[in-house]
């Protein structure tokens, strides 16, 4: 699968952590823009995917909102046919990503 990759002007690590195939229904918002539900894929503790995210802007950092989860930040990396890979601002605690896994089972 081939991604439109956004330059931060930073080496991308590589995928070492684990990742997790989840559906979650989460709410984003970017700025002033009103929160919006989306559906959160591909979670892992560095970051993840957005399905479906209109009007999505790289240079805007990303706020989401997950039920019972503290707010989280993360910056768009990547963006392709509407879906938008992200990285957190600061990696999941693996308890985190864990607890996160099992609540969207």
């Amino acid at each position: 699968m081939k991604h439109e990759p956004i330059d931060h002007g930073a080496a991308t690590p590589a995928r070492s952590a684990p990742r997790a195939g989840i559906t979650l229904i989460c709410e984003v918002r970017q700025g002033s823009r009103p929160w919006a539900p989306a559906r959160l894929e591909d979670l892992s503790p560095g970051g993840f995917r957005i399905a479906r995210l209109p009007g999505a802007r790289a240079e805007l950092p990303l706020r989401m909102r997950i039920p019972g989860m503290q707010l989280l930040s993360a910056e768009i990396r990547w963006m392709r046919d509407g879906a938008v890979g992200c990285a957190f601002a600061e990696p999941l605690h693996v308890a985190v990503f864990e607890h996160i896994v099992r609540s969207a089972d």
